[in-house]
């Protein structure tokens, strides 16, 4: 089975991955990245520091690209800094200022800084994206440095728009970003931001003034830096999996991972939403389980139905795992235990008829994976008169 974003189009993770790794050259360097909840916490500034402590010991460090938005104190760790100058591109007459990857690989220095990773280039540049350019100078053996805020990771985008209310157009695959080799969160009380922001060391006093109170309100800034954390708690508990079976050691899941199936019926959308609930109560992953089967092969609107609960899975924030299985017990058991999954989700159907007596598909999956929870969805209450 293989893990799918929900989208026919686009890459899925374990391609996109496959393809950065065919696409690598044997000296490609790191990636680590400076992570935060919102502008304004310091990443910036601590990837700055950073470039001066390795520059004092003697590494040749240079600016690929850093923005300091006039901020004083951001402006003042570049002295001493090598900058390599910019390319300016024409765009609907106007010379716009862009990274020019080229130079910083023409330069080859052993680190460069490039800000703000999400970033989208303007037309007529070499790439579409500066995460793209941060690969290639990768590829050129090159370490890069790098900011992101949480909410220009892919699958983190929908949760902020709904938190801000507002688009987030600049985005990072998440399988950029997680096959970082570093990640450092920079982290900051709410409180504390929004003091900032009024101290005018993030924007100026008219735009700090909207910004505090349209997007950066304490319970914004709150939901904002729980993503963060969760994002990066989750990457931890990745690590710590890793680590587990690189070796070789026989535990029981280390962290907490949630599963569900994706069928063709109505149904299964409860417990796709139980599922991911869970996943959010317990800080942990979840993947959603489609199997297809004849029936479902030879349906033109089962397969449409089945498509559409994938894509609702998606919506919800899960990894969608695909694939045939002749016994679905069988091929489920496999999938938890290739994925470490520790709770299972499912939508609990009464045995009738010749059915009774024969072991359930929860019961199966109990007998088969020592240790697993089955969460069992009964049906949904019928509506009242007040809900007619």
């Amino acid at each position: 089975m293989t893990v799918e974003s929900g989208d026919p189009g686009r890459p899925t993770g374990d391609q996109m991955l496959a393809r950065l790794a065919g696409e690598r050259k044997p000296d490609r360097s790191r990636l680590r990245i400076y992570m935060g909840m919102a502008p304004g916490v310091g990443k910036t500034y601590k990837m700055l520091e950073e470039a001066h402590r390795r520059h004092d010991r003697g590494t040749d460090v240079v600016v690929g690209f850093v923005e300091t938005y006039g901020r004083r104190h951001t402006a003042a760790l570049l002295d001493g800094l090598e900058i390599v100058p910019r390319s300016r591109v024409e765009y609907r007459g106007v010379a716009v200022e862009e990274m020019d990857a080229d130079a910083i690989i023409a330069r080859h220095p052993a680190v460069a800084l490039v800000d703000e990773l999400a970033h989208t280039n303007v037309p007529g540049s070499a790439r579409e994206k500066r995460w793209q350019d941060v690969e290639a100078i990768r590829d050129a053996g090159i370490e890069v440095i790098s900011t992101c805020n949480v909410q220009h990771v892919e699958s983190v985008a929908g949760a902020v728009e709904t938190i801000l209310g507002v688009p987030v157009r600049e985005r990072v695959p998440d399988e950029v970003v997680r096959a970082a080799d570093e990640i450092e969160l920079v982290d900051m009380s709410p409180h504390a931001l929004r003091q900032r922001m009024r101290h005018g060391n993030v924007y100026p006093a008219e735009r700090a003034t909207i910004a505090l109170e349209r997007f950066f309100t304490e319970p914004n800034l709150m939901a904002l830096r729980d993503l963060a954390l969760r994002f990066l708690a989750g990457r931890a508990d990745q690590e710590l999996e890793g680590a587990v079976l690189s070796q070789g050691i026989e535990l029981p899941p280390v962290a907490e991972r949630v599963m569900a199936i994706v069928d063709e019926s109505p149904g299964c959308r409860r417990a796709l939403r139980r599922a991911s609930s869970l996943s959010t109560t317990l800080h942990a992953a979840w993947i959603a389980v489609a199997v297809e089967t004849p029936s479902v092969q030879q349906s033109r609107d089962r397969r449409q139905n089945l498509q559409a609960n994938v894509d609702y899975a998606v919506d919800l924030g899960a990894e969608v795992v695909r694939g045939e299985a002749s016994d679905l017990a069988r091929g489920l058991a496999e999938v938890i235990a290739e994925q470490r999954v520790s709770h299972v989700v499912l939508i609990h159907e009464p045995r009738r008829g010749i059915g009774l007596g024969r072991a359930s598909l929860a019961d199966r999956l109990l007998d088969a994976v020592p240790g697993l929870e089955v969460h069992l969805i009964g049906e949904a209450a019928p509506a009242g008169p007040h809900q007619r």
